[in-house]
């Protein structure tokens, strides 16, 4: 890696998504509990930008990190709920900062019982997601997390030069933008372009709503995106396991519980 490198680490030296995670942060004495998550994600993803140059193979996992960052980034632009007295405000982070704990709890006593293989293997998966998008035999080309991200940006960009309309009412949640992609796609019976459905929000909150649920849809293998060339319009279109998905309401409440 290049000296300049605001990271200034080798590639090859993490084992695994959080021990990156955990680097970046404790090596910047950031404070755990009040990670700015904004700075460490753009961080995380130039690492990962890096070793794609180096044709470095991650892995899934360290893809799925860096979703699951981006997710939280986008929650925290979200306005916050209404909190009645004696109730507390979620953190967003929290989740995150209690496995990066648990963590280290466990490689820390890996490290004392010169058994750091074996208790990783206890405590870490490794899902194969070679492509974040992927499914075999389709035409076009998968889309990256980077493509998802980078046209996410682009929209948000373009969304400040818009006028803000305040409308009263309740939040648009991300369980509500799962059914409106779900319709979209019945409705129609064939592939949308991803940048028009962000085009048609008003506001940031439902932007990122969105955002954050096609991330849900892919994770739940219900959509597909791809792209007809590189860089070119995202197309959502329907995975092969989108009926069976949402053959019930189940999943869409399991989200609706996530984001409350």
């Amino acid at each position: 890696m290049d000296a300049a490198s605001p990271l200034h680490v080798r590639l090859q030296q993490y084992e695994g998504p959080l021990d990156l995670l955990l680097d970046l942060i404790r090596r910047q004495q950031i404070d755990i509990y009040d990670i700015p998550i904004a700075q460490i994600t753009a961080q995380y993803l130039d690492y990962m930008r890096q070793a794609e140059a180096l044709n470095i193979d991650l892995g899934g996992e360290f893809v799925l990190l860096a979703a699951t960052l981006i997710q939280i980034k986008s929650r925290m632009l979200l306005p916050a709920e209404p909190v009645l007295p004696g109730e507390t405000l979620e953190d967003p982070r929290a989740e995150l900062v209690e496995r990066l704990l648990e963590h280290e709890k466990f490689k820390n006593a890996a490290q004392m019982l010169h058994q750091k293989q074996m208790i990783e293997e206890n405590v870490w998966s490794h899902p194969q997601i070679g492509v974040f998008l992927e499914d075999g035999g389709e035409p076009g080309l998968a889309v990256t997390l980077f493509d998802l991200v980078r046209t996410f940006e682009q929209i948000l960009d373009r969304a400040k030069n818009r006028p803000q309309y305040k409308v009263a009412g309740e939040a648009i949640t991300v369980a509500q933008q799962i059914r409106y992609l779900k319709n979209i796609l019945l409705s129609q019976d064939g592939p949308v372009v991803l940048q028009e459905l962000f085009e048609r929000q008003e506001g940031r909150g439902p932007l990122v709503a969105l955002f954050l649920a096609v991330l849900e849809l892919v994770r739940m293998q219900a959509i597909l995106l791809r792209q007809k060339a590189a860089f070119g319009e995202i197309i959502v279109k329907k995975h092969k396991m989108f009926d069976v998905i949402f053959s019930s309401e189940e999943p869409i409440l399991a989200v609706d519980e996530g984001y409350v």
